[in-house]
């Protein structure tokens, strides 16, 4: 046998839909801007990541310039020293 009870509801249907549908589109839109701030945190820390690792090339190349460069003054040096002595 079929209950044939029927219920009231409080608020009605319409205050429920006009309260919750401006809730849902909220929080659409709130969830479209998080997705965006985080999109953005993303491109930042990979871009940071790759000037990271730039700047360690860079470093490695710079310091393997310097190292060459200063080997060739003590070079000069002491071939100036050594032509000095065999001088006298």
């Amino acid at each position: 046998e079929a209950d044939s009870t029927v219920y009231d509801y409080e608020p009605s249907e319409e205050a429920i839909l006009s309260d919750l549908l401006p809730r849902g589109v909220a929080t659409q839109i709130f969830s479209a801007l998080l997705e965006n701030g985080a999109s953005e945190q993303g491109a930042r820390m990979s871009a940071m990541d790759n000037a990271t690792r730039n700047a360690g090339d860079m470093i490695d190349k710079l310091t393997i310039e310097f190292n060459r460069s200063r080997q060739a003054v003590i070079t000069n040096e002491l071939i100036e020293i050594i032509s000095g002595a065999e001088a006298l």
